[in-house]
């Protein structure tokens, strides 16, 4: 069954023209199947670029990630001991933290319908979270030389990417309610004089679900995409056969 976000909630403008983008809201996942599910999708996307994008949102249970080319000098812990679950992967960047109360979004995306430009895609993100804390009355900030999104001094959004022939994977994570104890372990992002915080500091009253459907709303608004709801379970293996319909096919 499909269900279409409200589109009562989403921006103006002609929803014809908008390339069709499918929305998949999971709980807590474990990173190695989701890494998976995005693996799947690229590639499902690079045998046929004419299938329609993808947004995951969802959270992890307790994980460590090192980018690709990620010093280890940033773990506080000893990687060959570790008791917690830890993972080198292809996005840029540094040592982050998942946990649940972190919502993650990793958008597949291909950017040959959007803009060939590494640059806009990052700010892109960093608009859609920040239109996100403007809708709870915070002002967000980019810091200059830095990817992310801060509230003051403190990190309340990480962004990692991995674009391969135009097709991104990765994404974003913002700290909405979690423990945040587990960064303590690490020097987030590899910026040892930046606090890391959440919206919860913030908002103490702040709704996780409602979050997340701000975070829907405004990537469809910045991408100028049409977001439709998709219900299946496991994306692994996911042939996607034909893309969806687009409205002016209908």
């Amino acid at each position: 069954m499909i269900q279409r976000i409200d589109e009562m909630s989403l921006p103006h403008g002609d929803q014809s023209e908008r390339r069709l983008c499918q929305l998949y809201q999971k709980g807590i996942v474990p990173y190695t199947t989701a890494w998976e599910w995005q693996r799947s999708l690229v590639d499902n996307r690079r045998q046929n670029p004419h299938l329609n994008d993808v947004l995951l949102l969802l959270e992890h249970p307790p994980t460590y990630t090192l980018g690709q080319a990620a010093s280890p000098k940033f773990l506080k812990f000893d990687s060959a001991q570790a008791e917690w679950e830890l993972h080198r992967v292809e996005r840029g960047g540094e040592v982050t933290y998942h946990c649940p109360g972190q919502l993650v979004g990793y958008p597949i995306l291909n950017l040959t319908y959007y803009q060939k430009d590494l640059h806009w895609y990052l700010r892109q993100l960093e608009e859609v979270l920040l239109c996100v804390l403007a809708s709870y009355g915070l002002r967000g900030e980019r810091l200059p030389g830095l990817t992310g999104v801060w509230i003051g001094d403190r990190k309340v959004a990480a962004i990692g990417i991995k674009v391969g022939r135009w097709i991104t994977m990765h994404g974003f994570a913002l700290n909405i309610c979690p423990d945040l104890s587990g960064f303590d372990r690490i020097v987030p992002c590899g910026i040892a004089d930046k606090a890391v915080g959440s919206l919860e500091q913030f908002v103490p009253s702040v709704s996780f679900e409602q979050v997340r459907k701000q975070v829907a709303i405004a990537f469809a608004e910045v991408f100028q995409v049409t977001l439709v709801e998709e219900q299946q379970s496991d994306l692994r293996g996911a042939a996607e056969p034909k893309p969806l319909q687009s409205p002016q096919d209908e």
